[in-house]
């Protein structure tokens, strides 16, 4: 797949993966699923959910690491700037051939733009926090995060990045 297409998809991603609400109860249900989805495929990993810039949810499963953990704290940074998937971020930094820090003077200690973090958007886009994942490969983090989305809002139609 082209970083063109992979961008498109993900763009469809963050249009369909909106909440009619977001609340803390439904932070801590994502976040349960994520680990659930996560012990089901053997996965390590670093989970965090944040709600109006507070943290809700946070499990450091088994095998995971402290690295693991401030991947998640990076990617969330990125996805909090832009309201967007931290990938997305990634992936338009490579098709213009730059870096955050290049290009807003951002700090790759405190801003990672690999897959993993994605925005919790109301509909309508107004983006209320972020759910982050880190542990797989970049491309299965975000996958991973967005399957569990659409399994919750009942959504067949998102696309996927590995199709």
């Amino acid at each position: 797949m082209s970083l063109e297409q992979d961008l498109q998809i993900i763009a469809q991603q963050e249009a369909l993966l909106q909440f009619k609400q977001f609340d803390a109860d439904t932070a801590w249900l994502v976040g349960c699923r994520l680990r659930e989805e996560a012990i089901r495929r053997g996965a390590a990993l670093a989970i965090v959910l944040t709600l109006n810039q507070t943290r809700r949810f946070q499990c450091l499963m088994p095998g995971a690491t402290a690295n693991n953990k401030d991947w998640a704290r990076r990617k969330h940074n990125v996805v909090q700037k832009f309201e967007r998937s931290s990938l997305a971020i990634g992936l338009d930094c490579q098709r213009q051939q730059t870096s955050l820090q290049e290009k807003n003077g951002l700090p790759l200690a405190d801003y990672a733009t690999h897959g993993g973090g994605f925005p919790l958007l109301l509909e309508g886009g107004v983006c209320v926090g972020s759910v982050v994942v880190s542990g797989l490969p970049q491309r299965e983090d975000h996958q991973l995060v967005v399957d569990v989305l659409a399994a919750m809002l009942g959504r067949e139609d998102v696309p996927r990045l590995d199709e």
